[in-house]
């Protein structure tokens, strides 16, 4: 009776682990059997929101899930609440988030409470150069101009911004004293520029390039590795002797221990919006973005790269 009721055990054990492995398989073919919701760590109509909602446009229109990508602000906290509310998903396929700056940044800041292992890096498909301005009325006119004065006053819009780092690195090698003035956003920064309240804005190229088009301010050199396309005449920061390169990758990450053909499936998708002539007109070329796509292994083989270059910036603009 005893190997009787151990057989049935054995049996029974057996049919429940084939039957959790069809299940498994079952539920990786039909992912995502329901919607999935994409955080974003910024608000309504900023840099990240039309971002998100472009990609989101683009897998609807070209039928790339079966379910719907809905999408969900959490801003606040320099980025924190957003972070903080995905990292608490883990394992859940069912939640995406767009990152910016303060994605890199806060863990060495301390202002979250979740580290990179909290999250997975899905893909990377843009990057976003900064271009440095002057106002047309100025005097500075060149990089050359900015080493003859004794200060500039650079706008930006926190301390640990791109823009306040980018501004901190300018001055230190160029030799002269920064004087950082925060704004609450970046409209703000612009229209300081224009009543020369500041010398200089670092700004993306989709901020300031409406300004440049009507000759409000002038374009000194841009941030990244080659020259923009619609800026073929402004020189790269390198190409004048100031070593800084740093570009704004957009890109999307999940929590962490999500299954890998769950990655895989999103790698795909973010691929085809990334190749598709949608993302090069809508989103692309109207932003002056370059196009990039890093899958999740490239992503996660940047991140150490990123950092530390956060780091060095963070460190540097203490001194």
């Amino acid at each position: 009776m005893r190997k009787y009721t151990l057989l049935g055990k054995i049996v029974g054990a057996t049919a429940i682990a084939i039957l959790s492995a069809h299940a498994a398989v079952v539920s990786a073919a039909s992912y995502p059997d329901k919607n999935v919701t994409l955080i974003v760590q910024s608000s309504a109509g900023g840099g990240s929101d039309i971002f998100a909602r472009t990609v989101a446009n683009i897998i609807q229109k070209k039928n790339l899930l079966a379910s719907r990508l809905l999408i969900e602000n959490r801003p606040g906290g320099g980025g924190a609440i957003a972070y903080n509310f995905i990292a608490k998903k883990k394992k859940n396929p069912y939640y995406l988030g767009t990152l910016a700056t303060s994605f890199f940044t806060a863990p060495l800041l301390g202002r979250t409470t979740t580290g990179y292992d909290d999250f997975k890096l899905v893909a990377a498909i843009a990057a976003d150069p900064f271009v440095l301005v002057a106002n047309k009325d100025s005097s500075i006119k060149s990089i050359e101009d900015i080493k003859k004065m004794d200060s500039i006053r650079v706008g930006n819009t926190g301390a640990v911004t791109d823009p306040a780092m980018l501004g901190a690195q300018l001055a230190k090698q160029l030799g002269v004293e920064l004087r950082a003035v925060p704004f609450n956003g970046d409209g703000e920064v612009t229209t300081a520029l224009l009543g020369n309240h500041i010398d200089l804005q670092f700004g993306n190229a989709s901020e300031v390039m409406s300004q440049v088009q009507a000759g409000r301010v002038i374009p000194l050199g841009v941030t990244s590795a080659s020259r923009l396309a619609v800026l073929p005449n402004v020189p790269t920061l390198k190409e004048q002797g100031v070593d800084i390169e740093l570009q704004l990758y957009r890109g999307f990450m999940m929590p962490a221990d999500v299954a890998d053909d769950v990655v895989s499936f999103w790698e795909n998708v973010f691929r085809t919006v990334a190749e598709s002539e949608e993302w090069k007109e809508e989103y692309l070329t109207r932003n002056n973005s370059f196009p990039v796509f890093l899958d999740s292994r490239q992503f996660e083989a940047e991140l150490p790269k990123i950092v530390n270059q956060y780091k060095e910036f963070i460190s540097q603009s203490k001194k």
